[in-house]
């Protein structure tokens, strides 16, 4: 008999389980989900069986379970996959400095969080993004990105950007 093991979900998984959000009803595959996150069609499915072990996304429907995701990215994900600063870099803004938050801040951004990006036109505190596709994924997909810098946010933010990336991520989550 085998050892049962311990299901663990990975930095990745974050980001498929976003990327199937916003293919809720459409007809996706594996290979489609992985060309947009510039990951393996195996990986993908991978996540898949991760998240549907941590009842974040049901086989069966196809589809994420909306509440539980929007919960674990507001309360869990920033003790999961703890925020890794670097030094200065430039890249793509991410977190508090991302359009979509930065417009609800309405603070000005003495200090931008950036995911380094060889393209990127703002510098400022680097950030490591959840796996290393996360920029291309980004730049591909303008609701992805807004997802994504949410959660940043979450991981990386104080209260006050916590609360206004958490009611964001809540708003997108149940639109959807």
């Amino acid at each position: 008999m085998r050892a049962a093991h311990q299901p663990t979900l990975r930095p990745q998984d974050v980001v498929v389980a976003l990327a199937l959000h916003l293919h809720d009803g459409a007809d996706w595959t594996y290979a489609s989900i992985a060309q947009a996150l510039a990951l393996s069609a195996g990986e993908v499915h991978k996540a898949t069986r991760r998240l549907a072990d941590a009842r974040l996304f049901s086989p069966a429907r196809r589809a994420v379970a909306k509440g539980p995701l929007a919960e674990f990215v507001e309360h869990g994900v920033r003790f999961a996959f703890p925020a890794v600063r670097l030094g200065r870099a430039v890249g793509l803004p991410s977190a508090h400095s991302a359009p979509v938050l930065r417009a609800v801040l309405r603070a000005p951004d003495a200090d931008p969080c950036v995911w380094p990006d060889v393209d990127g036109a703002v510098e400022g505190q680097g950030l490591v993004p959840l796996y290393p596709g996360v920029v291309a994924a980004a730049r591909q997909n303008p609701q992805l990105y807004d997802l994504l810098a949410l959660t940043d946010a979450l991981r990386i933010g104080g209260a006050r950007e916590r609360r206004a990336a958490g009611q964001l991520l809540r708003q997108r989550l149940e639109a959807g």
